[in-house]
């Protein structure tokens, strides 16, 4: 599988002890070189490019998926506007995946700056962090979330 052309969404949700959640909350952030970060969280990290509009070298809007669930939302930053403006290199997300050692080697193959190096939990996941080009911090892991009981 090639993660930077595979447009397959993971939606399996038959693991009833943790069932996967519909994407209803996007992260977003804003970089300095939108177009660089996204051939980095792309060709080297894994997601998936969904939507990317761009207006020259600047990106009004991209949307990158996570292979297995949800995804983030992009842009190239715009000092001084009014609407929303974001600080570049101060996001930080986690992302879950299953395949957390198979993600680690080939990340510290690809010399991407490791930020904590990868270990058990105590809560029971398996993670490492990153930095992006831009120094936001990724955290990877195989921790879903506690499923949401009924009220």
């Amino acid at each position: 599988m090639n993660p930077t052309t595979d447009t397959t969404n993971i939606t399996d949700t038959t693991d009833t002890a943790h069932p996967r959640r519909a994407p209803s909350v996007w992260p977003a952030l804003q970089a300095h070189d939108a177009p660089a970060l996204i051939d980095f969280l792309v060709g080297t990290v894994g997601f998936l490019r969904t939507a990317v509009y761009q207006d020259g070298d600047l990106v009004a809007h991209a949307q990158l998926d996570w292979p297995e669930g949800g995804g983030i939302m992009l842009g190239s930053h715009k000092p001084g506007s009014e609407s929303w403006s974001l600080q570049p290199g101060t996001f930080g997300a986690y992302v879950v995946t299953e395949h957390v050692d198979d993600l680690h080697r080939r990340l510290k193959d690809a010399d991407v700056k490791i930020i904590r190096e990868i270990e058990d939990q105590p809560y029971g996941s398996r993670e490492f962090a990153i930095a992006d080009p831009e120094g936001n911090k990724w955290s990877f892991g195989t921790y879903p979330g506690e499923p949401r009981r009924a009220d």
